[in-house]
């Protein structure tokens, strides 16, 4: 086990699945259609946050007579028709990490800003559900990542303190968040990479699950 850290709460989006690229490119197809200029910028403005606070951002960007609802409905509809019944593509080294994490017994949460049924739904077609002990979505809480709330609401259904727990997040709001919650952050960068700020914020930055794997091997006491 763990001489003190006993926890790990994982992001889905971009840390579990390989889905926010998809995200992304669902949207470029409805900007096209629509003229919608510069849709990049306002999805990765969006990252880590939940779908109250996105909303906002692309209302900021493009006005609020913005049809966001309805444009994201599109970009849902395609989203969907490529990654429902369990097609859409996992982080490669996610589940030998989790049967990692459960061999070493450590309490294992995720924390999505993504509202919980879907990342139920998301979880369960792909065969890994079975994996967290608790699972908080973002409308589950009052507040959106950067705020601490959603981690901090998974430790305590974990039974954990925050001290006691890592987060692997992708998105600058998560890191933020797991930082705020005084957690240890580690960052595991998809569609953004790095800056000073989260080097600064994170316990460590990794390429990729695997390297997690790896760190986590350096903290184990036999």
């Amino acid at each position: 086990m763990t001489g003190r850290i006993d926890t790990v709460i994982f992001d889905m989006d971009g840390v579990i699945f390989d889905s926010e690229i998809l995200v992304l490119q669902c949207w470029r197809e409805v900007a096209e259609r629509h003229g919608i200029e510069n849709v990049d910028a306002a999805c990765h403005e969006c990252l880590g946050t939940n779908s109250v606070v996105s909303k906002g951002i692309f209302l900021k960007h493009y006005g609020e007579d913005f049809p966001y609802d309805e444009y994201k409905q599109e970009m849902a509809e395609i989203f969907f028709s490529r990654a429902a019944g369990g097609k859409l593509a996992k982080k490669p080294g996610v589940e030998e990490l989790l049967g990692y994490l459960r061999e070493h017994e450590f309490k294992v949460g995720l924390a999505s800003s993504t509202r919980e049924a879907l990342v139920r739904k998301e979880l369960s077609e792909g065969g890994l559900i079975e994996y967290f002990d608790q699972i908080i979505g973002g409308d589950k809480v009052k507040r959106s990542k950067p705020e601490p709330d959603i981690f901090l609401e998974a430790c305590s259904r974990l039974g954990s303190e925050p001290e006691k727990c890592y987060v692997i997040e992708d998105s600058y709001n998560g890191i933020r968040a797991a930082h705020a919650a005084g957690m240890h952050p580690i960052m595991v960068p998809d569609l953004m990479e790095a800056t000073e700020e989260m080097r600064g914020l994170a316990e460590a930055v990794l390429e990729s699950l695997k390297d997690v794997r790896k760190y986590f091997d350096k903290i184990i006491v036999v």
